[in-house]
Order: C-alpha cells, then sequence, then structure tokens
C-alpha cells in the first residue's frame, strides 16, 4: 500500500456543469483520482469526454458563466483549492501548479518576445527582474533544449517552429517551479521527431525536478512510452484506471478494449479496424444505466437498468478499478461472443508497377521572395526540389515526413492547384503541367483532394446537398435536378451517411462526420485519384479507424488511387502500398511498406520509425534522437540536407548530394552509407 502523505493531488467526485441549471450537461460527473509526488498520470480518451474540463476545474478556470463547478472536492498539497478565491488561486497558478496547452500558437501572446512573457511568471511568482529575470529566462530556454536560448529570448512566437513554441511553452510553465505540471495534449499537432524530443524533455525535466505530472491525451502509444498511471474517461466518467503496466497488459473495460482494437499497424493491413457504432450519449440527462451501453458489443439486459459500480481489483500491490457490471461479485455474467474480424479484399494485390496511373518526374515547386516596391526576387524557398513518384492504379503510396518538409505543396502541385516550377506530372498520357483552361478543368474530374481540416475546408454558408452538388455541376456529371439528388443521396449511402445528412449544414456534424462529408465531395465527379492530405490527423483513434476503414473500402470496390500524406507511420503502415519518405523537399527513401518499415536503410527513416510511440512494446527498442529541427527551404544544408542532423553523417555527407541507389526495382534510397550502382 502507498502512503497517504505521498499523494499531491487529490480529486474526488469531482461535478462540473455547463448550460441552465434546470438541464445542465454533466461535462464532468462525478470524477476521482489521485496523483502521487514525482509521479506521472495521463488522463486518457476521446474529445468530449471531459479530460480538460477536469485539468481546467483543478486550476478553477472552467469558463464562467457557462461553466460551474457543481460538487466534489480537489484537494491540493492539503489546500482546498474549490475554497480558494481568485486571488489566492493567482498564487497557486504558474507557481504550484502549471498549464501546458495544444495549441501553443494560441496560448503565447503574438505581440510579447519569448523572454518577456518568461519574465512575466518569474516577476509575478519569483520577484525576479531585470538582469536576474532576463538571465533565468535564458536559463530555462537552455533548459528545455532551444538552440540559441541568448538570441531566440528576443523572437517573437510567429518567429519560431511548432515544436520551438512548445519548448517555450514549457519553459514558461517551469519558471515558477511548480511541483504539479498539467500538460493539455501537448504533443498532438507535433511530428513524431519533434514529439519524441518534447516527451523525453518532460521525463527528463521530471525527474530533475521531482514535479508531478497530469498529462492528457487521446494516443495510447505515448502513455505506453511514459505513463505511471491511467485513467480511460469516457462521458465525464471514469471508467478505468490503473497502473501502466496492468492497463496495457489487460484493459477491463470494454471501451477501453475497443480503442486498443482500433489502432492501426501492418498485422492489420488484410482486416478492418474495429470501429465503436453510435455516438458519445448526450450528458444534458441523468443516467440510470451504463454510460456504453448503446454502443457495447458485451453489454446485456442488466446492463440497460443498473448503473455500473467502481469496482477494484489487486494486483501486484496495485489497485486496478473499472466501472463495469462485468467484474461485480455475485452477478451472473452471460460469455461474450467473439466476433467475427471483417476482412477487405485488397484491389491492389497483384497490381503491377508497369502501369502507371500517375507520372512524376523531377518535380520542383520553387517560391520566389520578393524585396522593395518593385518586388525584386532576392532568394528562392525551395519547398520541392525534385521529387519523382509513380502510383499505380488502386494502389496507395503514402508521402510522410516532418512538417514544413515539402509533403502538402507537392501533392498540390500535382494536382496543378500550385503550378510546378518544372517538372512534369503525367496522369495516365496527359502532361498536367501542359494543360491549361478548359482541358485542365475536365482532367480535374479524375482527381480530387481530401483535405486535413475538413471544417475549414466547406463553405459553412452551404448545405451539404450543395456542397456535393458543387463539383457534380462544374463537370456536367447531372444536368437534371432529379439525377443531382440521386447521386448526392449515393454517395452519402458510400460515406455512411443518411439521406437527412443533405439537408443539414456542416456545423451540425462531428469531425468524424464532416471527413465523411470531405470523402463523398472528393467521390462526386467519379475521380481515379485522390490526394489524402493528413484526413486523420485530427480525429480520435475510433474516428480515424472509421476513416481508415472507408477509403480502405472505397478503394477495393472502385479501384481509387490514393497519394496519403501523413506523418503517422501506425497508419503508414495499415493503409499504404508504397512508401516515399521526404525530407526537406526531396524523397530520400521509397519502396514497398513492408521494406521501409521492417528494414529502414536511410538514417532519417530509421529516426522517424524509432521516435513513432507504440503500444507494442518491443523490448530494447532505441529511439534515434535527431538534433535539432528541420533547416530552413530557403537556404539548405550545402551536401546532403540531412547531414547537420544525421548521427551516421561522414565528411564526403558536407560536400555533395547522394545519388539514388536501387537496392531492387522497388527500394530505393539517397545515402552515402549506400555506393550507387
Amino acid at each position: 500500500m502507498h502512503d497517504p502523505s505521498d499523494i499531491l493531488l487529490c480529486v474526488r467526485d469531482l461535478q462540473v456543469h455547463f448550460g441552465s441549471p434546470a438541464q445542465p450537461v454533466r461535462a464532468v460527473d462525478g470524477v476521482s483520482f489521485d496523483i502521487r509526488r514525482g509521479e506521472s498520470f495521463a488522463l486518457l480518451g476521446e474529445s468530449g469526454c471531459g479530460k480538460s474540463v477536469t485539468a481546467l476545474s483543478i486550476l478553477q478556470l472552467v469558463p464562467a458563466p457557462a461553466g460551474r463547478i457543481a460538487g466534489g472536492e480537489v484537494w491540493f498539497d492539503g489546500t482546498d483549492l474549490l475554497g480558494q478565491s481568485e486571488l489566492q488561486m493567482r498564487q497557486i497558478r504558474g507557481s504550484r501548479i502549471s498549464m501546458i496547452f495544444q495549441e501553443p500558437m494560441t496560448s503565447l501572446n503574438p505581440v510579447m518576445t519569448v523572454g518577456e512573457q518568461i519574465s512575466e511568471v518569474l516577476q509575478q511568482h519569483l520577484d525576479l527582474r531585470g538582469r536576474a529575470g532576463r538571465e533565468r529566462s535564458i536559463e530555462l530556454l537552455d533548459a528545455v533544449g532551444l538552440p540559441a536560448p541568448a538570441r531566440r529570448i528576443g523572437d517573437y512566437p510567429h518567429q519560431l517552429s511548432g515544436g520551438m513554441k512548445q519548448r517555450v511553452m514549457i519553459a514558461m510553465a517551469l519558471a515558477g517551479e511548480p511541483d504539479l505540471l498539467i500538460a493539455d495534449e501537448p504533443t498532438t499537432a507535433l511530428d513524431v521527431t519533434i514529439q519524441a524530443q518534447v516527451l523525453e524533455l518532460l521525463a527528463r525535466l521530471q525527474q530533475d525536478t521531482g514535479m508531478a505530472i497530469l498529462f492528457i491525451t487521446h494516443d495510447l502509444g505515448v502513455v505506453a512510452d511514459t505513463m505511471d498511471h491511467v485513467a480511460v474517461m469516457y462521458a465525464g466518467q471514469v471508467v478505468e484506471k490503473a497502473a501502466r503496466g496492468a492497463f496495457f497488459a489487460q484493459p477491463l473495460h470494454p471501451y477501453s478494449r475497443k480503442l486498443f482494437a482500433a489502432v492501426p499497424g501492418g498485422h492489420k493491413r488484410g482486416q478492418l479496424l474495429e470501429t465503436i457504432r453510435g455516438s458519445v450519449p448526450p450528458l444534458d440527462r441523468k443516467f440510470t444505466a451504463c454510460r456504453f451501453v448503446e454502443r457495447c458489443d458485451e453489454a446485456w439486459l442488466r446492463c440497460h437498468e443498473q448503473l455500473p459500480p467502481w469496482i477494484e481489483q489487486s494486483a501486484e500491490g496495485e489497485s486496478h478499478g473499472v466501472r463495469c457490471l462485468r467484474y461485480a461479485p455475485d452477478i451472473d455474467v452471460p460469455a461474450v461472443t467473439p466476433g467475427s474480424v471483417a476482412v477487405v479484399k485488397d484491389s491492389a494485390a497483384s497490381a503491377s508497377r508497369d502501369g502507371s496511373l500517375v507520372r512524376v518526374r523531377d518535380l520542383k515547386v520553387h517560391f520566389p521572395i520578393t524585396k522593395g516596391l518593385f518586388h525584386r526576387a532576392v532568394g528562392q524557398v525551395y519547398a520541392v526540389d525534385g521529387v519523382d513518384l509513380d502510383i499505380a492504379s488502386g494502389r496507395t503510396v503514402a508521402l510522410v515526413g516532418e512538417s514544413g518538409c515539402g509533403k502538402t505543396t507537392a501533392g498540390k502541385a500535382i494536382l496543378q492547384l500550385i503550378r510546378p516550377t518544372s517538372g512534369t506530372v503525367h496522369y495516365r498520357d496527359q502532361d498536367l503541367t501542359r494543360l491549361t483552361g478548359k482541358a485542365l478543368r475536365q482532367q480535374r474530374a479524375h482527381m480530387q483532394i481530401i483535405f486535413q481540416d475538413p471544417f475549414s475546408s466547406m463553405d459553412p454558408r452551404m448545405l451539404v446537398r450543395n456542397i456535393l452538388e458543387e463539383g457534380i455541376r462544374a463537370q456536367a456529371i447531372a444536368t437534371r435536378a432529379e439525377q443531382r439528388q440521386t447521386r448526392v443521396e449515393s454517395l452519402l449511402a458510400h460515406v455512411g451517411l443518411p439521406v437527412s445528412a443533405a439537408k443539414r449544414y456542416p456545423h451540425e456534424f462531428s469531425g468524424g462526420q464532416r471527413q465523411r462529408i470531405a470523402i463523398a465531395r472528393a467521390l462526386a465527379v467519379n475521380p481515379g485519384f485522390i490526394v489524402c492530405d493528413e484526413p486523420t490527423s485530427a480525429l480520435d483513434v475510433s474516428v480515424q479507424a472509421q476513416t481508415l476503414n472507408l477509403l480502405k473500402d472505397l478503394q477495393a470496390k472502385m479501384g481509387l488511387s490514393y497519394l496519403f500524406i501523413t506523418h503517422n507511420l501506425s497508419v503508414v503502415d495499415y493503409l499504404a502500398h508504397e512508401v516515399a519518405v521526404m525530407y526537406l523537399g526531396r524523397i530520400v527513401e521509397q519502396g514497398r511498406v513492408a521494406d521501409i518499415m521492417q528494414d529502414p536503410l536511410h538514417p532519417y527513416t530509421q529516426a522517424l520509425l524509432s521516435a513513432v510511440p507504440t503500444i507494442d512494446k518491443a523490448a530494447g527498442r532505441e529511439v534515434i534522437r535527431l538534433a535539432g529541427e528541420l533547416p530552413s527551404p530557403i537556404n539548405p544544408p550545402r551536401g546532403c540536407h540531412f547531414h547537420p542532423r544525421c548521427p551516421q553523417a561522414m565528411p564526403e555527407c558536407q560536400q555533395a548530394y547522394p545519388d539514388l541507389t536501387l537496392l531492387d526495382n522497388m527500394h530505393q534510397v539517397r545515402c552515402f552509407l549506400y555506393p550507387a550502382n
């Protein structure tokens, strides 16, 4: 058993309501957990389950008057936080308890330098001013690994990359020397390499300072790699709580097991991912039964009639709690019939590379940097700098790499949404770079794009019906109103949405449903090739599974080809047939997905794969830490662009860019470690 005096944060029966007191939305409805000194504790769950509201409640930051703490207790190191005045809480926030938010750009003040923002915290909580405050700010930036901290202290947030901004947020959070750090999805928007750096940084700082961490996330891999204890939230309640090892060895709650089953991976390539049917129940009512019952494959009659109790089990001195009737004593629990695994046919299993649907050669996109009244060109941004790709009919090629490497620019240039500086793009036998006007518009019927953020890519004033009809009208696919209506209904059925969705606006749908609408819009003109630009990066794991299943099913039925742009390598392993790894505008390695994932050759590919958080704990897995961040495409390093960050760099890497080495007809790499043929 653990010493009660070791508990730093104690939350008991916390309740947070929004809206009318007569019929409140119970965003947090009876949450309890403890965090011990120096431990890392994860609140895990999908969007809308109440994780962030729980964290804001601890600091009394629930937005008023819409939200209010309706009940419960929050004790921090013997202090009743809910009994503190606003003035008292200001002394605790930033000093005893600090918070890192999900999106650093919206959390940092754009008109203040990073040094000024850190100094604010130092003045407020440690009374450090002037030269002492500046020196301490530089020390903090150095501690979080920001390069050249003495120079960066005068930079504004917009001058920093995403990873750098997140490091500044961590430095600000640590400035008050807190006992508890609340990290709200701090790595969600980051590439895997930067995410690995941030997670390693937090672990090192925790070890150095002895602070506790409350880590809010929906990423099972991050939890498996770094946390001590886990609590799973669903619909405002904690449904499972355990030590990390026990949780990943045997998750108990059906919801937890569903989350595990929805995670993509190479071992699931021939099957559809598990999904969670239905949606989270509305929280504006009192529950008389299990909140997960309508979505649970293991529910029986009693689950519809009785609230599940909290059941505590014990193993090796650690408690494993679950809120489920299946574990209640003296209840006759019916057996669960294992469901069959849905297999999806791979339409491209025997596809040949000889007949490429899309053939890209030496594609370059250079953006001029202009200066002065006459916009004189003073430089170039080498966004895409000589890309070759082949995409066969019915196949998926994944384009992977860090943010800023040119993936999205390459995708748009292939579709001629951005005109290339040079190079050729052939769709079937047509060179798209030579087409203009009507001829190019006619080709657009064969090529479409699905954007990363479906909401911002749709007109919020248009009904879904009008959004889907836009392309149909533009390409004159259906000229009569009845034909267009039939086509819209067919598209909605294809993506698993009801016909009634046509009469609603985009804001009336969830994120996953909006992505389905975006897919339907892309299918409206009967394309053969679709560029998928990070279509699952903003989605929860279960919604991501639905989207991936849909894309895979549509490919099998319609023979679609995808260029799948992503930095999620687990998705690549599940969905793609081939992979192209991009770094600073150029492809450094390319080949079959099995070859790249199991035997990566380029040091950059090896670093990317090693940094991916995984729930499968491979013994002795070494994470390759890359120094620094992606260089500027305005002034790429001489020689191999990767050599300043490469752990295996050699003298020749600084002299020239490596030639292409063909290992077989599918696997190729540009690296001096593999001499050219």
